[in-house]
Order: C-alpha cells, then structure tokens, then sequence
C-alpha cells in the first residue's frame, strides 16, 4: 500500500527539525489526581534525570498536575528509541514506582499526547502556557507557587 501523501512530508519536516524537540502530555487512567504529591514527584523527577543514560532522551522543563503531566523532550544523538518507545518504557518504569508508593491501582493511560516544537518562539509559547496550567486549573494563584514544575536539563533551541 502506498504512502499517504502527507505521510511522507514527515521525513523532510523532521530533517529540518535535528534533532526534533517534542512537547508531551501523559494522563493518569480515569484521570486520578494522584501525581501532585512530594513521593510521587520525586520518582517522575527522577526518572527524567535517568533518561538520558537509560533511554537517550534528554527532558527538559516539566509540569506536574495532579492528573496529568507535561515536559519537554529531544532524543540524544543516534538515539535507539523513538518517541513512543521511551514513553512506553518511561510509563512503564514510573508505573512500578509509583505503584510501590502504595498506590496500587495506578496506571497512565495508553496514549499520549504529543507536539512537535518547530522554532523557539514556539517553544517559548508552549512552556508559558504549561507554567500557567495550574493557575487555569485554580490551583495557585501565580505560576510560581507550583511545588511540582522544573527543569531536568536545560535544552536550547
């Protein structure tokens, strides 16, 4: 069967984007307010921080709400793993962290959301309106007041 069309755009849009920077969402099963807590933090922080060495992704800034979580990410070099394949396995890993905290019914949901970054206006753009997130969600009043946001490792653009 023949490629779509705009399928086959991807590769020319991925040369001009090396390596590609993307912006993902990963949501809780049945949407559970579980991650905003110190415990559960602390294992997604770390690992983002294993990525790298783990994966060969490197994440940069994040947000964790408490159903869901955002950040930053662009594969190392000659990375192995595509996109979803560290998604799955970083789902995976932090699934059995979590869930060895005592939060024994936890799980992601299968999908994740993903966004190609194509400039650092966009980048920009995107990160303000993730730090903003629990200031919509009534959470705080200011972005800075949110314990569970940061920055892994600095990724330029």
């Amino acid at each position: 069967m023949p490629q779509r069309k705009h399928l086959r755009r991807l590769d020319r849009i991925f040369e001009r984007y090396d390596p590609p920077l993307f912006y993902v969402t990963c949501c809780v099963r049945d949407r559970a307010p579980v991650l905003a807590t110190d415990g559960v933090a602390h294992v997604l922080e770390d690992a983002w921080r294993d990525a790298e060495g783990v994966h060969g992704w490197l994440v940069g800034r994040f947000v964790i709400m408490p159903d869901h979580v955002h950040f930053f990410c662009t594969p190392v070099r000659d990375c192995p793993t595509d996109l979803s394949q560290f998604i799955g396995k970083w789902k995976r890993w932090t699934c059995g962290r979590i869930r060895h905290l005592g939060l024994r019914g936890f799980n992601w949901q299968a999908e994740f959301f993903d966004h190609l970054i194509r400039g650092g206006e966009s980048y920009e753009a995107k990160w303000r309106y993730v730090r903003e997130n629990p200031v919509r969600a009534r959470l705080v009043a200011h972005a800075d007041e949110w314990a569970y946001q940061g920055e892994v490792k600095r990724l330029q653009w």
